[in-house]
């Protein structure tokens, strides 16, 4: 059977890599009121394995929406797609802010089928988004 647990050495690269935000929805773990979690992008049940190159952090709503899937069904092209891989894809390549930075948008089948599929737009998010950003806080700096 495969490591699921992730050694603690292996969290902490994955929290400096990411710079404390959720590789799917740029949410920022200093504002959670949920801890973080380092997903495997592969899941174990799929052979994914536990290195620092298949390892992202996760807020815990992308994290449960996510689970098992890598694949989701594209809104526009009704096509199945490889989810959004924070290893091998640049976000800003299949990802924008809206003109006032609360909600994210697809720019291409595999940023919208990640953005269903993860729930990116759910509603606290958006409300959060609303606040950080009058504060200066949102959005957060580059992590790709």
């Amino acid at each position: 059977m495969r490591e699921r647990r992730v050694p603690a050495h292996l969290k902490r690269l994955v929290v400096e890599r990411a710079r404390g935000c959720c590789e799917y929805c740029r949410s920022q773990a200093r504002f959670a009121i949920q801890s973080f979690s380092t997903e495997h992008i592969v899941p174990t049940s799929r052979d994914g394995k536990t290195t620092l190159d298949n390892l992202a952090l996760a807020c815990q709503g992308c994290n449960n929406h996510k689970y098992t899937k890598t694949e989701a069904r594209d809104s526009v092209s009704n096509k199945v797609v490889p989810l959004y891989h924070p290893r091998r894809q640049r976000w800003h390549d299949h990802f924008t802010w809206s003109d006032d930075f609360a909600v994210v948008i697809g720019l291409t089948p595999i940023g919208r089928a990640t953005i269903e599929a993860l729930h990116l737009n759910r509603e606290d998010l958006i409300n959060l988004r609303r606040v950080l950003y009058a504060m200066g806080e949102h959005p957060p700096a580059e992590i790709d």
